[in-house]
């Protein structure tokens, strides 16, 4: 039986999954003809400044006046704690709290089923191969948000394991139980057998601003109890964005340095409150790191712990942002085959059979203008809309069709799951 090691987390984007996906084979290939496509590469580096000064240039600073700029204020993370070693308090107030999460998980070689042909039997006999196991292993970290055991992480750490151990910051270790795992937001919630166990205070994720003072803690690649600090680069990153489709999160970007290994972890605020949860990164560079808002985290939490799953709503459709390059594209591809009048909205290229939207009568070519009477221009904005929705009750939605304005009520179902081939 062989063993794998890995460090399950942060989740690799490759660059090349930047680009925004189109979900349609065809209309990708329709789209896809001369587009431009921007990749984070290689960037022209600026000298550093220098400190040394001429000595001329000194005496002529020396002669100015220089005025106080009234606007200028201490940046937050000093204005808040007056300390400049506010991390150093931070750590030692919530490190207690993240904890180290190994799993495994056993996987098993199918034999083809040629092999247990019987003509094929009659020649190899015994010699025919056999199912082979191996283990693989990952890690990742975590944080307790209840003193009874409750303990969140990413669902990719936890995904498929036969056995998770959770490994506290004084050394002790308990077996894990897995209460639930959400693939569609990547948070997954853990149980052990412990009391009286320290918790992590809870931030406010909608107001966040880029530029405030941030603290990462995990576990990368096996270095226990690892901090790292940086600052909030951008909030509301999409998950196309990110090139992580797939998600319906809206990603908080960070520059502290996340690793193979944070996955799960938490990311603090300057009061050492938790404000997101690490989970991606982007291969290839640096500064890139993504965290889920912890008011999703919440959310979902607490779903997974009453019921061990979350639904989301789904309508079966796959979409595209309308552009005047694309609505030129599709022009000279589809001809009179796709009368598209529209100049804005989010087209939609394909509709999944029996699905809710083709049940309601949504059509290839229709143009989403607005989702319960507010006006979408982006595909994000109809995720959004969708994700806050309630399964079972019906959905306005307002399409443009061959220049009419047409009115779909559409009963959003449970997203279904598809397990990962």
């Amino acid at each position: 039986m062989k063993t794998t090691n890995h460090h399950s987390a942060p989740k690799n984007i490759h660059p090349r999954r930047l680009r925004h996906r189109w979900g349609v084979d065809n209309i990708l290939g329709m789209l896809s003809s001369g587009v431009a496509v921007v990749f984070l590469g290689s960037c022209s580096l600026l000298p550093a400044k220098t400190f040394e000064t001429r000595q001329s240039d000194t005496q002529a600073q020396r002669q100015r006046t220089i005025e106080p700029n009234p606007n200028i204020v201490p940046p937050p993370i000093f204005s808040s704690s007056g300390d400049p070693n506010f991390v150093v308090k931070v750590v030692q107030q919530v490190g207690p709290a993240v904890v180290r999460i190994d799993s495994s998980r056993t996987i098993t070689s199918r034999v083809p089923d040629e092999f247990n042909d019987p003509f094929f039997r009659r020649f190899f006999g015994e010699a025919a191969p056999q199912p082979r196991q191996r283990v693989e292993r990952g890690s990742g970290s975590g944080f307790i948000i209840n003193s009874s055991g409750q303990i969140v992480t990413n669902s990719h750490v936890v995904d498929g394991a036969d056995r998770v151990t959770v490994t506290l910051k004084d050394g002790r270790t308990f077996d894990g139980k897995v209460l639930g795992e959400d693939p569609v937001t990547d948070v997954a919630t853990i149980k052990i057998d412990a009391n009286n166990l320290p918790t992590l205070s809870v931030g406010n994720s909608d107001a966040l601003q880029p530029g405030e003072a941030v603290i990462a803690i995990g576990n990368p690649l096996g270095l226990n109890n690892t901090v790292t600090s940086g600052i909030i680069s951008a909030t509301g990153r999409s998950s196309s964005d990110i090139g992580a489709s797939d998600k319906r999160v809206d990603y908080i970007q960070t520059d502290a340095a996340i690793n193979p290994g944070n996955s799960g972890g938490p990311l603090l605020n300057a009061r050492g409150q938790v404000i997101a949860m690490n989970t991606a990164i982007i291969r290839g560079a640096q500064g890139l790191g993504f965290a889920i808002p912890i008011n999703t985290v919440q959310k979902i939490a607490q779903q997974l712990i009453a019921t061990g799953k979350v639904d989301h709503p789904y309508l079966g459709v796959q979409m595209v942002t309308l552009t005047p390059e694309n609505k030129e594209r599709i022009k000279n591809v589809a001809g009179d085959r796709l009368n598209i009048t529209a100049d804005d909205g989010v087209l939609l290229v394909e509709i999944v059979p029996r699905s809710p939207a083709s049940v309601a009568g949504l059509r290839v070519g229709d143009v989403i203008k607005s989702i319960n009477s507010q006006p979408v221009t982006k595909i994000e904005d109809v995720q959004k809309l969708v994700e806050n929705s309630k399964i079972g009750t019906k959905l306005p939605i307002e399409v443009e069709r061959n220049g009419q304005t047409v009115q779909v009520a559409v009963q959003p179902a449970p997203l279904p799951m598809r397990s990962e081939g």
